[in-house]
């Protein structure tokens, strides 16, 4: 049967249904590519598309990489003028070597350009921001070193780092083992002691760092590793195994992963090398003050012991070249670090309450890296610190902002001779 539209008016429900499964997958596409694009410019990551990779199109004016103290105090200085992201491999800010730091401040430890940060760094200490912190940042400790029959000469080494501002003294060695009951008297036959040896509080530094940042328009984001830097016109892409986010200038304090951002920049390599560092926390002799007791350490190794929350935390001093890890203890190490701290001093050890190491990481001179890659634009360090990168923080990080705002090296960097050379990465090259 057909009716005038020359229709077979018989098939037409099939036609129709025809028709309706066409319009359906129609609809059905058109579905999925608005769900598509309203995933891809306005909705969070959804639970069925999290391996995709989301692009941020803010354009930062500065990416840290890396929360650690370096890269705190950095973001703290640089959002005061500019746009900043920190990013953090870790779930926490200062997991590595920042939270495994002895946390000791002197003007007196290490080469001459690291002496010469860290006596910039002490105003800041003594005298913080205002706001910037609760609670003072250092208290007093005191450093007393010794020596072992034969080797009273090695102690002439610190003694020439006396200065006016910051004494180190000779004292009798009656007075040392009155001081610090611990010591072995036959096993002490020099003493000289640095009164202005402090404690730094390394947590309320790193969390009033962070704060800070924060308060100044910051961002901060963790448990992102990076897996790629690229630099297309003028600006950086820096991505995460979920995300990119872009900025114009990319600050790397990845501490002792930074010789590997480097590399995925396509900058320079600095020759960054990881060392271990062990300790211990062991109960304290019952006639022990740890309230009162100074640092103590040994001329004949480059061990020490530090009173630490009522109990001692000993370290062999040892710099084993590591890859970059979270690094553990060696099993032998603690062994025979048990056994060096009950030949050389009267601490019985009952138990380690305690262990664990730390990364500490170096170029070949021991100074930090900080400025300008030479290769790539825009690509600046801030790496190298050794175990000095918590006492030469505020200055540091005062002088990389003034560099990646366009500005000269602080006056006071001026003034002590330094200049942006002597922290350069082309020194290294």
């Amino acid at each position: 049967m057909a009716c005038s539209l020359g229709i077979d008016i018989s098939s037409l429900p099939q036609m129709l249904s025809e028709l309706s499964h066409k319009t359906f997958i129609v609809s059905m596409h058109l579905i999925k590519l608005a769900k598509y694009f309203n995933y891809a410019y306005r909705q969070p990551m959804r639970s069925s598309m999290r391996s995709c990779r989301k692009v941020h199109f803010v354009i930062y004016d500065f990416i840290v990489i890396g929360a650690g103290m370096a890269g705190a105090s950095a973001a703290f200085e640089l959002a005061e003028d500019g746009k900043v992201l920190v990013i953090e491999a870790e779930s926490q800010p200062g997991y590595h070597s920042t939270g495994r730091s002895a946390a000791l401040f002197t003007r007196n430890y290490g080469t001459e350009l690291v002496r010469n940060i860290n006596a910039l760094s002490e105003p800041f200490f003594r005298t913080p921001p205002e706001s910037f912190t609760d609670c003072p940042l250092l208290s007093p400790r005191g450093a007393l070193t010794i020596s072992a029959p034969g080797e009273e000469a090695k102690l002439d080494a610190v003694l020439s780092l006396s200065t006016i501002q910051n004494p180190i003294i000779e004292m009798a060695v009656e007075d040392a083992i009155a001081m610090v009951s611990f010591l072995r008297p036959d096993r002490t036959s020099r003493a000289i002691y640095e009164v202005g040896v402090t404690d730094i509080q390394v947590a309320s530094l790193l969390q009033s760092y962070l704060k800070g940042a924060k308060n100044r328009g910051a961002n901060i984001i963790t448990n992102a590793p990076i897996i790629a830097l690229s630099h297309t016109n003028r600006v950086w892409n820096v991505s995460t195994g979920k995300n990119t986010y872009q900025a114009k200038t990319v600050i790397n304090a990845a501490g002792a992963w930074a010789d590997e951002i480097g590399a995925l920049a396509g900058a320079s390599h600095i020759g960054l090398v990881a060392k271990r560092r062990t300790a211990i926390i062991v109960d304290a002799p019952l006639d022990c003050d740890t309230d009162k007791l100074p640092c103590v350490d040994f001329a004949n190794s480059e061990a020490y012991i530090k009173p630490e929350a009522g109990k001692l935390m000993v370290s062999p001093g040892d710099a084993t070249p590591t890859p970059p890890q979270d690094v553990q203890p060696d099993e032998m190490d603690l062994a025979v670090l048990a056994d060096w701290v009950e030949r050389e001093t009267l601490i019985p050890i009952r138990r380690i309450s305690h262990s664990w190491a730390g990364l500490r990481s170096f170029v070949a001179d021991e100074n930090p890296v900080m400025g300008y890659d030479p290769i790539v634009p825009n690509f600046v360090w801030h790496a190298g610190q050794g175990g000095f990168g918590i006492m030469m923080a505020p200055a540091l990080a005062r002088a990389l902002a003034a560099i990646c705002l366009g500005h000269q090296l602080p006056a006071d960097f001026t003034a002590s001779g330094i200049s942006a050379t002597d922290l350069g990465v082309s020194r290294l090259l």
